[in-house]
């Protein structure tokens, strides 16, 4: 992407290199950081970090610290060692400098991949280095990632996957199986003596454990979507042996490093074994409100940041619990494939899609394209003052204008539409001059517009609605209560690629850069909504509610309760995020008939 490669340009020239880096360069020769390349990996949301190993957790090497500072391996001898500008505690990355002898000055940023000088103690910038970085992230947010791949292309990769959630029929065999090998479920009871079992199967509230509504808000929705469910609950990710793997991995760990006093925080647990316990509890029949403290516990686990009994964003943990899960399966499968062709686990099966955005040059029509992995669209409340901010599946999520007077009041008045906000999000908007990008055609910056579209549709499309914004010049925070009109029935297709450069180009050029016709895209457009998270309140004292569609009714899941509620309740909520799955995943066989 040529706005990521002139990252480091300062008005249109590159800064000379410090003499610690070009002293580095002339004793390693050519290609200094070839062994540094191969340590680059991809993460899902496509930050390049810094590992051995997928499943490693770097440490300081000098106080045994993880996650309080920045973290900098050695490219000479990859020792790691911790640095903060802001601490006044000592950086151990300058004495790991000053105390070995010359070459050792530069060193990597383990979470960033940017290159560090320990003895300017300043970034440092290296074409080749950051080209390599750039080819990286491409090549895990591209569709196959531009290798010679002997499976099939992704159209056929798409059409085989509508086969893995067909419906099914047992046979006369397995008739007998689950006749001989079931018991009957017993009749469920309310707290008020009530009948239960003419709810949806599965429908089951969730305990909170103190401050976990938004934990509560995203699993009720999880625990109801469609190819999630299904994967789950036909054994795909068996506990049971998942774990009987870990215990032997752990065991070898333990005796690997049984001197090491940090060892154990190294053995992280499984998130989709939690997921595989909770499905199981939730569809067993019981009615009684779970407790996912297991779940919870595994999530601290994997996220130390947010691990605390107070509140947290219902979308940052939506995304912090996908991660968790493809780190651990994806490690597990040990497969090379990246999550940009949506095959990597489960969580990138259902929610992987890829958004494709165009800079084009204003002065000689140069396109220059990117794709980019997403498991959901962030969008803005429409109509929106200040600036649009464009991008989906990231963890800093709210909008940011930078204008003192998107503040006022006026921003909670009117009415969004969920197309609106697409139309929004895929409009041409034309950057402005301080983001001029360098035109690999005309050789200098110049200005341009970008659009942003859908390459390729998950099966599933979540969409957060950036409701809290954040203003630097009055240094406040609020949260932004304008109603949005989202629809049952949506259909994708007037925001593809495809449609896009129709639009654009017209018939005549309908294959652009490279891309191809997707029919599958086009196919699979509709989608039909079944979860809405919604919060209510204010930014800091606030509670989160799912609504779920479930045999054609809607139900309102607030935490341990469960209420069957009328469409109209539906519509008139503050949605935050909407799960929209495709209608041809949208079973209808078994809904209740309606009468007409």
């Amino acid at each position: 992407m040529s706005s990521k490669i002139n990252h480091h340009r300062i008005n249109g020239q590159i800064p000379q290199p410090c003499p610690h880096l070009a002293e580095y360069r002339t004793r390693n020769g050519s290609k200094p950081f070839r062994a540094l390349q191969e340590c680059l990996r991809v993460k899902p949301l496509g930050r390049a970090a810094i590992r051995r190993d997928p499943s490693e957790v770097p440490r300081c090497g000098a106080c045994g610290e993880a996650a309080r500072s920045r973290l900098y391996a050695c490219v000479t001898c990859a020792a790691v060692s911790c640095h903060s500008s802001d601490s006044p505690s000592p950086s151990h990355a300058a004495a790991h400098a000053v105390s070995m002898p010359p070459g050792h000055e530069i060193a990597v940023d383990v979470d960033r991949a940017e290159l560090f000088c320990c003895a300017c103690r300043d970034q440092v910038y290296d074409r080749d280095f950051d080209a390599a970085v750039v080819v990286a992230q491409t090549t895990a947010s591209t569709l196959g990632g531009g290798s010679i791949r002997s499976s099939p292309p992704p159209e056929n990769l798409r059409k085989r996957r509508r086969v893995d959630y067909r419906p099914w029929t047992p046979d006369l065999r397995e008739r007998v199986l689950m006749t001989r090998n079931s018991s009957p479920l017993q009749r469920t009871e309310g707290a008020d003596g009530a009948n239960l079992s003419n709810l949806p199967w599965g429908l089951r509230g969730l305990n909170n454990l103190g401050n976990t509504c938004f934990m509560n808000s995203v699993l009720q929705a999880l625990l109801h979507t469609p190819p999630l469910r299904n994967y789950f609950l036909s054994d795909r990710h068996n506990r049971y042996y998942c774990q009987q793997k870990n215990n032997a991995s752990n065991a070898s760990k333990r005796n690997a490093a049984s001197n090491d006093s940090n060892s154990n925080k190294n053995l992280r647990l499984c998130l989709a074994c939690d997921m595989d316990a909770m499905f199981s509890a939730v569809f067993s029949g019981d009615r009684t409100p779970y407790s996912p403290a297991k779940f919870l516990y595994s999530w601290w686990q994997h996220a130390a940041n947010l691990a605390s009994y107070e509140q947290q964003d219902a979308h940052e943990f939506f995304i912090s619990m996908l991660d968790g899960i493809h780190e651990k399966m994806g490690k597990d499968k040990r497969k090379t494939q990246s999550q940009g062709n949506g095959e990597c686990c489960i969580a990138h099966r259902v929610f992987s899609g890829i958004l494709r955005s165009d800079v084009m040059c204003m002065a000689c029509g140069f396109t220059s394209t990117t794709y980019d992995p997403c498991v959901d669209i962030s969008l803005d409340l429409e109509p929106n003052q200040g600036v649009s901010t464009k991008m989906g599946s990231t963890k800093s999520h709210h909008s940011c204008n930078g204008e003192a007077d998107s503040m006022n009041s006026s921003q909670n008045c009117g009415t969004s539409t969920l197309m609106g906000c697409l139309d929004r999000f895929t409009r041409p908007e034309r950057l402005g001059s301080d983001q001029k990008f360098f035109c690999q055609q005309c050789q200098v910056r110049q200005e341009s517009l970008k659009q942003m579209s859908i390459r390729k549709l998950p099966l599933v499309s979540c969409f957060h609605i950036k409701r809290f914004e954040h203003s630097s010049i009055r240094n406040m925070s609020r949260k932004v209560d304008r109603y949005l009109q989202f629809p049952f029935s949506l259909d994708m297709a007037p925001y593809l690629s495809s449609s896009i450069l129709r639009s654009r180009f017209g018939n005549r050029i309908f294959s652009f850069d490279g891309d191809e016709p997707d029919a599958s895209n086009e196919l699979s457009s509709e989608f039909e909504l079944f979860a809405v998270v919604t919060h209510t309140g204010k930014l800091d004292a606030g509670h989160y509610v799912t609504y779920l569609r479930l045999s054609n009714q809607w139900y309102k899941c607030d935490d341990a309760w469960i209420t069957q509620v009328n469409e109209n309740i539906v519509r008139a909520a503050q949605g935050y995020m909407m799960f929209y799955v495709q209608k041809m995943l949208y079973y209808k066989a078994s809904e209740k008939p309606t009468p007409s």
